[in-house]
C-alpha cells in the first residue's frame, strides 16, 4: 500500500483487510463483509481513496439500497479525504431505482420515453392492473381470478427474475397457474397502458435501464460514463440488477461489490443469493477480500452465529471474531407457553432497563408481524412504550396519496391513475364518470385545464369548478416551488379530507409535514421522484431527533431489523414452524434463506442475546383452552450450536396441576351461585 502522500494517513484507521479493499487497483473486486465488520466505513473510504488518487468524482457511481445510506457514505468520504471538501457532491450516489430515473431522464429519447414521465407506486400500479382486469371482465369469472395485488406480484416476479410467466406461476403461484392464458394479455395491456400514459412502475425503471445497456452502442456509452462502480448490499440484488451491472461494465471492469451471502434474506422480493455467489464467474479475474473482524458483538454471540451459518450448504466460508471476548453466553429459554414467554421477556427488559440500558437500545425480534400480538397486549398493560416496525408506510396512507395525485397530474397530464384518484374524491363522481372525464382531457390534447369544460351533473358543478380552478393554478405555477403548490392544493382538498376520512386532524398534520418536506425542493419533479423512490416510512421520519426523555422498546420483524443493532436482543418464537416459517420450507433454497434469516437475527445483538420458544401453543388466545399443540425448537439450533448456548428451562406446571386448578375454579363458581339458592 502506498502511503507516500501525507493526506493518506487516514488509511491507518482501517484494519488490514479493509485497507486491502479500499486501496485495490483496477478490475472486479468482491468484498465479503460479515455482519458488523464495517462495510459502510470501507465503502466510504474507498470513495475517498479514489478521489484522492485523482479519479473524477463525477465518474464514480455508488449504488446503495437507500438514499440515506448513499448520503451517509458520501458525507463520511468528504470528511475523510478533504475535511469537508465538496468533491463528493459530484459522485453519482443513490439507489438502483433513483439512478435509473436519472439516466432515463437523460436518455429518454433512446429509451422511447418522454422526459416528463411520472412513477407509479405499488398501490397505483395495483390499481391500474385492477382497472384493466375489470375492463376485461376478469372479475366476473365463475372461478375467482387472482386479485390485483397478486397479479402485480406475478408480473414483478417475471420482470425482476427475468423468468417466464409459466415458470413463475408453477414455482411461486401454483394456485394461479390455471389463469396463464388470461394473465399474459392482461400484462401486455398493462404495459401498453403505461406507455400510452407516460408512466413507469418501479420495475420499469430497471427494465428500461436493462434495455438500454442491452444495446451494444449504449452499453459502451454508459460504461464510459463511469470509471468506477461501487455496489452496496450486493446479496440483495435481483437478476435484473445483475444484468444492469454487466451492461454498465462493457469494456471497463472496475467494479467493487460489497455484501454478505449469509445475510441474503429477500428472496420474496426477487433478490437472489446467486448474484453474489456467482459474481466471480460473471466477472472473470475477480479478487475476493473477506472482512471478518466484527466491531459490534461480543465473542460469545459471534460463536453462536458462526455455528448457525456453518449449516449453510453453499457460502463463502468466514469466521467472525471480535476483540470483545468477555460477556454472557446467549441464552436459549424454553417456556411453557406464550404467556410465560411474554412474562420472561418483559422481566428481562425491565431488569436491563434498571441496569442502565435504555428501552430503545433493546429489541424484540420475530419472524412474522403477528407473532408479537400477545406481547404487545402485555406491554400495553404494563405501560411499557414500544415502536413496532413494518406497519403502513407514510406514502401508503390514503390522504397522502390523494395529495400526491394532484401533483402527479400537474406534472404528467397523461397520468390516468392520478386523474382517477383525484376525480373520485368529489361528490357524485364514480369510476364511470371519472373515465369519461379522462377521455375528455385526452380529446383536448391532454390539457389539464380542459377539465373545466367537462359537463357534470348539477350537484357536482360547484365542486368541479373549484377543482378546475385548482388545476389551472397548478398549471400556471409551472414546475417550481412544490411547497406553494401543496399549499394551493390543500385549500381545495382540506374540506374533502374532513368529509372523507376519520381523524382528519392527524391526517391534516401529515399534509403539513409533507409541505415542509417540499419546501426543501426547487422543482416539483425532483420532489415527486424522491418521495416515490425513497419515501419516509412514517411521520416520525419527518421529525428531528427525539427528545432525551423519549424512550421506547423496539419490536421488529427480522427482515425489518437487518442493518440495525441493539445492546440487547430478544428473539422470540424460535420454534420450528415459526422459525423457519412453515410457509417457507418447500424447497432447499427457501430453507437456506430461513437459516440466513436466523443468522441475521442473532448478529443484531451487541451484548446480550436471548432466544426463547414456547413449548406449547394454544389454538385460542386464552390459555384456559384445552386446544393446543406442542412445538420443537428451531431446527437450526443443532447439537453443535447448543454447546454455545446457556439453556434456561422456566418452571413448568404439570397437567395434573392445571386440571386441579380448573376443577377448583369451577367448584368455587358453583358455591358462589349456590349462595342465592333457597
Amino acid at each position: 500500500m502506498n502511503k507516500k502522500a501525507a493526506n493518506l494517513s487516514w488509511l491507518e484507521d482501517l484494519n488490514p483487510q479493509q485497507q486491502t479493499a479500499v486501496t485495490y487497483g483496477d478490475g472486479p473486486l468482491l468484498v465479503v463483509a460479515g455482519a458488523g465488520t464495517g462495510k459502510t466505513k470501507t465503502l466510504a473510504y474507498r470513495v475517498a481513496y479514489l478521489i484522492a488518487q485523482g479519479v473524477n468524482p463525477g465518474k464514480i457511481l455508488l449504488l446503495t439500497f437507500t438514499r440515506r445510506a448513499a448520503q451517509e457514505m458520501l458525507r463520511r468520504a468528504a470528511h475523510i479525504a478533504q475535511r469537508g471538501s465538496p468533491a463528493t457532491v459530484r459522485v453519482w450516489g443513490g439507489t438502483f431505482h433513483a439512478t435509473a430515473n436519472r439516466l432515463l431522464r437523460i436518455y429518454a429519447k433512446a429509451a422511447g420515453l418522454s422526459k416528463d414521465f411520472t412513477i407509479l407506486d405499488q398501490g397505483d400500479a395495483e390499481d391500474l392492473i385492477g382497472l384493466i382486469r375489470h375492463e376485461k371482465g376478469l372479475h366476473n369469472r365463475e372461478k375467482r381470478f387472482p386479485r390485483k395485488r397478486t397479479c402485480l406480484a406475478i408480473y414483478s416476479r417475471c420482470v425482476n427474475g427475468s423468468l417466464r410467466l409459466k415458470d413463475v406461476l408453477e414455482r411461486y403461484f401454483p394456485w394461479c397457474a390455471a389463469w396463464e392464458e388470461e394473465l399474459r394479455p392482461l400484462f401486455k395491456q398493462y404495459v401498453s397502458r403505461k406507455q400510452e400514459r407516460n408512466v413507469l412502475d418501479y420495475d420499469d425503471l430497471l427494465l428500461y435501464w436493462v434495455q438500454l445497456v442491452s444495446d451494444e452502442k449504449f452499453a459502451n456509452r454508459l460504461s464510459k460514463r463511469f470509471d468506477h462502480i461501487l455496489v452496496d448490499e450486493y446479496q440483495d440484488t435481483n437478476k435484473l440488477q445483475a444484468q444492469i451491472l454487466l451492461g454498465m461494465r462493457y469494456g471497463n471492469n472496475n467494479i467493487m461489490v460489497v455484501g454478505d451471502d449469509a445475510q441474503s434474506i429477500y428472496g420474496f422480493r426477487g433478490a437472489t443469493v446467486r448474484n453474489i455467489l456467482d459474481f466471480p464467474k460473471e466477472f472473470p479475474g475477480t479478487s475476493i477480500v473477506k472482512l471478518e473482524q466484527n466491531y459490534r458483538s461480543i465473542a460469545p454471540v459471534l460463536e453462536t452465529a458462526n455455528l448457525v451459518i456453518a449449516g449453510a450448504k453453499e457460502r463463502y466460508p468466514k469466521n467472525l471474531w471480535s476483540d470483545r471476548e468477555e460477556g454472557e453466553r446467549p441464552k436459549l429459554v424454553t417456556c411453557k407457553d406464550e404467556t410465560q414467554q411474554n412474562e420472561y421477556v418483559i422481566q428481562q427488559i425491565l431488569r436491563h432497563y434498571e441496569e442502565g440500558i435504555a428501552l430503545h437500545k433493546q429489541a424484540v425480534l420475530f419472524r412474522a408481524g403477528h407473532l408479537s400480538d400477545s406481547l404487545e397486549l402485555e406491554l400495553t398493560r404494563k405501560n411499557i412504550p414500544y415502536h413496532k416496525y413494518g406497519g403502513l408506510r407514510f406514502l401508503e396512507a390514503s390522504h397522502v396519496k390523494d395529495l400526491i395525485a394532484f401533483l402527479r397530474l400537474a406534472e404528467n397530464p397523461r397520468d390516468e391513475m392520478a386523474w382517477l384518484r383525484v376525480l373520485q374524491l368529489m361528490d357524485g363522481i364514480g369510476p364511470g364518470t371519472a373515465s369519461q372525464a379522462i377521455r375528455h382531457v385526452v380529446e383536448h390534447g391532454n390539457s389539464p385545464e380542459s377539465i373545466g369544460t367537462f359537463n357534470v351533473r348539477p350537484s357536482a358543478r360547484k365542486q368541479m369548478a373549484a377543482f378546475a380552478e385548482t388545476v389551472s393554478d397548478l398549471v400556471h405555477a409551472g414546475s417550481s416551488h412544490p411547497a406553494l403548490q401543496i399549499e394551493r392544493i390543500r385549500r381545495f382538498y382540506d374540506p374533502l379530507l374532513h368529509k372523507l376520512y376519520e381523524n382528519p386532524g392527524a391526517r391534516s398534520r401529515d399534509l403539513v409535514s409533507l409541505e415542509q418536506i417540499a419546501s426543501g425542493y426547487r422543482l416539483r419533479r425532483d420532489f415527486l421522484v424522491d418521495l416515490q423512490l425513497d419515501p419516509p416510512t412514517s411521520t416520525g421520519d419527518l421529525a428531528g431527533p427525539p427528545h432525551r426523555e423519549d424512550d421506547w422498546l423496539v419490536l421488529s420483524t427480522i427482515h425489518s431489523a437487518k442493518g440495525c443493532e441493539w445492546d440487547v436482543v430478544y428473539l422470540i418464537h424460535a420454534a420450528d414452524g415459526f422459525l423457519p416459517s412453515d410457509m417457507a420450507t418447500g424447497s432447499e433454497e427457501e430453507i437456506e434463506e430461513e437459516l440466513r434469516l436466523t443468522y441475521v437475527a442473532l448478529t443484531r445483538a451487541r451484548d446480550f442475546l436471548y432466544i426463547s420458544w414456547p413449548l406449547r401453543y394454544y389454538h385460542r388466545w386464552y390459555a384456559m383452552s384445552d386446544s393446543s399443540s406442542y412445538a420443537q425448537p428451531c431446527r437450526f439450533f443443532t447439537d453443535d450450536v447448543m454447546k454455545s448456548l446457556d439453556e434456561v428451562y422456566l418452571e413448568q406446571d404439570s397437567e395434573v396441576d392445571r386440571r386441579s386448578e380448573a376443577t377448583n375454579s369451577r367448584d368455587i363458581a358453583e358455591r358462589i351461585r349456590e349462595m342465592w339458592e333457597e
